[in-house]
């Protein structure tokens, strides 16, 4: 059995902003010992590669589709890249050596669900007054079930 086999993925997602009173070249220097630091720990197999975000965007919805960029993210979510750790708090462990934390920046570590979203489970996009035991007799939703 491989290592990875027991890993588990761990989302990263950079929050935040840069400190505002930190020079260019301080900037610079914690951005360039993140590639390397996060460089090292792919090599290592214990990251994935990610992006950085542009702050454009769209907003999707049953509303339609709105200009971005939003407030409430625009600020706050400037990238992404994968942990795999075998647990959450060895992710959070790893990402804490992030050398961008000390010009401000945050990280969120969440953790990748392999499984397929389901109605009766609770998730991240399920509202907890739609989980609810299955009971004897219930309908399936439309769709489940079917072959994909």
């Amino acid at each position: 059995m491989n290592e990875t086999d027991t890993l588990s993925e761990y989302l990263v997602l950079s929050r935040g902003k840069w400190d505002e009173d930190l020079p260019p070249a301080r900037l610079q220097a914690a951005i360039d010992a993140f590639y390397g630091w996060h460089e090292k720990c792919v090599a290592e197999g214990r990251m994935r590669g990610g992006q950085r975000l542009r702050p454009e965007g769209r907003r999707v919805s049953r509303r339609g589709t709105t200009d971005g960029p939003f407030a409430e993210s625009k600020e706050v979510i400037g990238g992404y890249w994968t942990i795999l750790a075998g647990s959450l708090d060895e992710a959070a462990a790893l990402a804490a050596e992030n050398p961008c934390i000390a010009c401000g920046l945050e990280f969120e570590i969440r953790p990748v669900d392999p499984e397929r979203a389901r109605a009766d489970v609770p998730g991240s996009e399920t509202p907890r007054q739609a989980v609810r035991p299955a009971v004897v007799g219930d309908e399936p939703p439309p769709g489940a079930g079917a072959a994909e």
